[in-house]
């Protein structure tokens, strides 16, 4: 199955990359960010993408450009999450034949991304807008819309956001840091994957 959570791996090195990503895959979470802040990040979608691409969707985070959206294409991402609604970003994926989740915090925001052709909406700060807000927002979008909520979430809460009407998450520090050994990221990912499970598996 294919869970609606996105692994964020920021500070990842290329030489660890696949480590990491495989145990993550094998948790059950088939969706991967390289934030295009981190060492290398180009090395890191390509490596991913050579072993993983043809099961995984294998992308970049923190992307602030149209020249990187090329550059993420060139080293064979398929998906493009940024922090902001930039329309230049989404109509430059959407060009490439990429996926788009770009960020949005405000009602404005959302409309104008999806009326840009983005495949989802990512809620970031989620703990800034909350699930009381998001809900309050989801009441104007079209309905089918998919975002997914990042910063501040986790498995202690993905039921409170769930009941607001997020249909996925995406994970950061809570499943990676640099300092974390590959078996804490399989711990994390295990956890992440049986409380999205408990939620949104019927």
């Amino acid at each position: 199955m294919t869970r609606n959570v996105i692994a964020i791996l920021r500070g990842v090195h290329p030489d660890k990359v696949c480590s990491i990503a495989d145990t993550i895959i094998h948790a059950g979470i088939t969706r991967i960010e390289v934030p295009l802040n981190s060492p290398n990040p180009l090395e890191s979608i390509a490596n991913l993408a050579r072993e993983f691409g043809d099961h995984t969707d294998i992308g970049a985070g923190t992307v602030l450009s149209a020249q990187n959206v090329h550059d993420v294409a060139q080293a064979g991402g398929r998906m493009i999450v940024s922090p902001d609604c930039n329309t230049d970003v989404i109509d430059a994926t959407k060009a490439a034949g990429l996926l788009s989740y770009p960020g949005v915090a405000t009602p404005t925001e959302a409309l104008t991304a999806l009326r840009h052709g983005a495949d989802g909406l990512k809620l970031f700060p989620a703990f800034l807008v909350g699930p009381k807000g998001y809900q309050a927002m989801s009441a104007i979008l079209p309905v089918g819309t998919v975002c997914y909520a990042v910063g501040g979430v986790g498995p202690d809460n993905f039921a409170e956001w769930a009941a607001a009407g997020v249909a996925g998450f995406g994970i950061g520090t809570g499943l990676f840091k640099p300092e974390f050994q590959v078996s804490d990221v399989a711990k994390r990912a295990q956890q992440i994957v049986s409380a999205y499970d408990e939620v949104f598996v019927k």
